[in-house]
Order: C-alpha cells, then sequence, then structure tokens
C-alpha cells in the first residue's frame, strides 16, 4: 500500500546528479507543452478526475482514490477506476475481478477493487492505454446514475484529458531531488499545474507554506491557486489484529517501508524485526520460508504486513506464515477535513468543465 511515507533523504543516488537538470528540462517541456495544448490529449464522454503525485511512489495515492470513490458513490455517481496495473502479468484492458489474482492485474488494482468495488458499486479497470480502460468502462452503464472516473496516477499521464488534477505532496517530496538522482518524478514547482493539492494533517503547517510560496510565484498557469485538502491518515487492523502482537516480523514492498513502521509504533505495535522488499515485490515461495526463518530467529509470534502486500499472499503462503503466528494486515484509511465543502466544490467544478468540453451539464 502506497502512502505510509515519512520525511528524510533528499539525495539516494549523488552520483547521477548531473543527470538531473536534463531530466528537468525534457519533463517541465513536456509540462508545458501540455498546458499549451500542444500534446495530443483523448477525451472520454465522461469527466475525468485525475489523482496523482510528483513522486515515484508512496505519496499514499491508492488510499485517497478509494476515498473519492467511497464519497463520489455516496452522491449517487457510478465511479469507475481507470488504473495502469504496474507489474501485471496480463496485457491489454480489462475490468479487475475483486477475487482475482493480484499477479495477473496487479496489487493495487484487485486492492482498489476490493476496497471500493465491495463497500461501493465502484468498478476498476486495468490497462496501459487509460482511454481504452474508460472507453471500455463506458459500455457498462448504470442506470439512473452518471458516470465518473477516477484515473488513479494520472498527473504524468497526459494522453488522457481531464476536468481536475488532483495531486498528493508529503514533505518528504519537496525535500526531495529529481529522478535519477531521487525520487522525483517531475519538479515540485509542477505543483502550480494542479487544482487540488492534497496534504497530510501532520504535515500540514510546514508543507502548505512551501507550497503558498510556490503558488506566489508569478505566472501561475491556471490563473488561480490550487485549493489545499488535508487528509487524516490512520492505521485499522481487523479482527486479526485486537489483540496486539508482542514481537511481530513486520515486512512490506512498499515505496516507503519506514513510515509504516512509525505509523505502527504510533499504535503500539513495537516491531521484533522488519523485513523490506521491492516496491510492488511479487512474492514467491522463498520470501515465506526468508520469513519464517526471520521470525523463528527473533522469537516473533506473528506477522504484520500491509493490504497491497496481503492481496499477493496465496492461501498457501499464508498458511505458511501462520505456524508461526497471527498475520495481522494493517489498512491504511483517510479521513477529509471539512469533506462536505471540498467535495461540492471538486463537483462544481467537474460540471463547469464538463459545460465547457461537451455543452452539457454533468448531473
Amino acid at each position: 500500500m502506497s502512502g505510509f511515507g515519512v520525511g528524510g533523504q533528499k539525495v539516494l543516488r549523488p552520483w547521477l546528479l548531473p543527470l538531473v537538470p536534463v531530466y528537468g528540462l525534457v519533463t517541465g517541456v513536456k509540462r508545458r507543452l501540455a498546458w499549451w495544448g500542444l500534446l495530443r490529449e483523448r477525451w472520454l464522454a465522461s469527466p475525468v478526475i485525475s489523482v496523482g503525485s510528483v513522486s515515484a511512489g508512496g505519496a499514499g495515492k491508492t488510499p485517497v482514490v478509494i476515498l473519492l470513490a467511497q464519497l463520489l458513490s455516496k452522491r449517487g455517481y457510478a465511479v469507475r477506476i481507470l488504473t495502469r496495473g504496474y507489474g501485471r502479468r496480463s496485457s491489454g484492458v480489462e475490468r479487475v475481478n475483486p477475487g482475482g489474482d493480484a499477479r495477473w492485474y496487479g496489487d493495487e488494482p484487485v486492492l482498489m477493487a476490493q476496497r471500493a468495488g465491495l463497500e461501493t458499486d465502484a468498478a476498476v479497470f486495468v490497462g496501459a492505454d487509460r482511454f481504452a480502460a474508460g472507453q471500455l468502462a463506458e459500455r457498462e452503464l448504470v442506470e439512473g446514475k452518471v458516470l465518473v472516473h477516477l484515473l488513479d496516477d494520472g498527473f504524468q499521464h497526459r494522453k488522457l484529458g481531464r476536468d481536475v488534477d488532483v495531486v498528493l505532496v508529503t514533505r518528504q517530496d519537496l525535500e526531495d531531488t529529481l529522478l535519477p538522482a531521487g525520487n522525483l518524478r517531475e519538479s515540485v514547482e509542477a505543483l502550480r499545474y494542479a487544482d487540488v493539492i492534497v496534504v497530510r494533517e501532520e504535515e500540514s503547517a510546514w508543507v502548505e507554506g512551501v507550497v503558498g510560496r510556490l503558488m506566489a510565484a508569478e505566472g501561475l498557469p491556471g490563473g488561480q491557486p490550487a485549493e489545499i485538502w488535508r487528509i487524516r491518515r490512520r492505521l485499522s487492523f481487523g479482527e486479526e489484529g485486537v489483540a496486539k502482537l508482542a514481537r511481530p516480523v513486520v515486512f512490506s514492498g512498499i515505496a516507503r517501508p519506514e513510515g509504516l513502521v512509525q505509523m505502527l509504533e504510533g499504535e503500539g505495535w513495537v516491531a521484533a524485526e522488519t523485513v523490506e522488499f521491492a516496491d510492488h515485490h511479487a512474492y514467491g515461495e522463498a520470501d515465506v520460508i526468508r520469513l519464517v526463518e526471520v521470525a523463528r530467529r527473533v522469537g516473533a509470534d506473528g506477522f504484520v504486513t500491509t493490504e497491497k502486500d496481503a492481496v499477493k499472499l496465496t492461501p498457501a503462503m499464508w498458511a505458511r506464515l501462520e505456524e508461526v503466528g497471527r498475520v495481522v494486515v494493517a489498512r491504511l484509511d483517510v479521513e477529509l477535513a471539512e469533506e462536505k465543502v471540498k467535495i461540492d466544490r471538486m463537483i462544481s467544478q467537474v460540471k463547469a468543465m464538463d459545460r465547457r468540453r461537451h455543452k452539457k451539464t454533468w448531473r
């Protein structure tokens, strides 16, 4: 699960710093060309709300996509999530089965299908071509409801037109460096192109100060500064986590694993050992054997992992881990401050965009 990041490193690969100006020039030019309408964008029939970030991972996009799916569904809209499905074995475009194989669809698409799809009537469509995914989604009409798309990780995906750009930013992002030396996919100045900027409540004072100075710069692309949303993050653990494990092994394959450990400690969970895998890691038998060996070596009484990792564990892997003790899944939930006001404004903005684009009202 993305979204467990904390502040820290600035330059991960200092030997690649000479390449940063070249990367920054290319991404900056591409962003401006898109803004000027010189890059081809295709528009779906229904409105598109993009949720993205400037970082390569760990900003917390997935929980925010799920939250928006829930909030828009409560308003009566039919929500369709469009996502790439990083690391999936399949190709082409298809609807995600909530009970399907995460190796086939990708871990985050399955997670979103389970959370947003089972808790609401939202559906997830996966494909490298997000326009084609949206077209497939639009063939499934929902009687009596207006359809709206949520474009997952869409801030850099300029091939698909969007009505609203929601962009997450963390303190770590603002202290980071561009690829290939750091983890930023484009400069934080790109935040000036956002319609909504999402910040974490615990970082809001510092982050909003930096963002405010950025927005105060001359030549703001849209003429108006982005609206700031504050989100509150919390962990929940389900029935397996009602009683805390005394000495768990915490394992994860996420972009910012140190943030998971920090949040767990804030909830009173103290890891006997942590095991970190690469982001989107596909678990195999050797990984489970390693985890069991680590647990027995440190005298652990079970495991804690994330939802994103849990969807990739097969029943056999799960049973093997449970030979040591309970496997507790840490679920990351987010809440939006001033929820009604913020969503009302976003819907109004989408309606205005839709009237200009389609000459009709998004009801």
